[in-house]
């Protein structure tokens, strides 16, 4: 038994339908995922083997959470290019309120970040000083999670809740 030419149409159409509805059904579950910066289940990250320059990544509530100890050098850098970001003072960003600042951070040091491109939820990755490079689509974000205006993603890099219990230990989930 052969299938016709409308018989091929047809199922073309079908498959093609539910492609269609099943990417929509991923982004209305994506849409409201975070509507506000995450809160909630406390994670304890140890710094004290943390260096300079370096970023630890560690998994909560089932994301990626970076956390980055910046020298002087990369935190006197932030300034440098502010007219190439999209959101430089990160008033269309996901942070606490306490962390609306140049760094995105509590401490100018210690920056705490989802490790999501904002545009599809990729990973990017630390290209050294020069920032987090997304390999899906080639957005770019600054050592403070800040988005460049080149590349699709149009929104910094999401803050969760976090705040310090010593100077050497981090709590995420838990606002400061």
């Amino acid at each position: 038994m052969t299938l016709g030419t409308v018989g091929r149409r047809h199922i073309m159409l079908v498959a093609g339908a539910g492609a269609v509805a099943g990417g929509a059904a991923l982004l209305w579950q994506q849409r409201g995922m975070f509507d506000s910066y995450p809160q909630g289940s406390p994670l304890a990250v140890e710094l004290d083997a943390l260096p300079e320059g370096k970023l630890l990544t560690v998994e909560w509530r089932g994301l990626p959470v970076w956390v980055l100890r910046r020298s002087a050098a990369q935190i006197a850098a932030l300034a440098v290019h502010e007219n190439a970001l999209a959101d430089p003072e990160s008033r269309q960003s996901l942070q606490p309120p306490p962390c609306r600042n140049r760094q995105r951070s509590l401490r100018p040091d210690i920056f705490v970040a989802l490790g999501l491109c904002t545009h599809q939820g990729c990973t990017p990755a630390l290209q050294g000083d020069s920032g987090f490079l997304c390999p899906c689509h080639a957005s770019r974000y600054d050592l403070a999670g800040r988005v460049f205006k080149v590349g699709p993603a149009s929104t910094n890099l999401v803050i969760p809740a976090h705040h310090f219990e010593t100077d050497n230990r981090l709590l995420l989930g838990i606002d400061a």
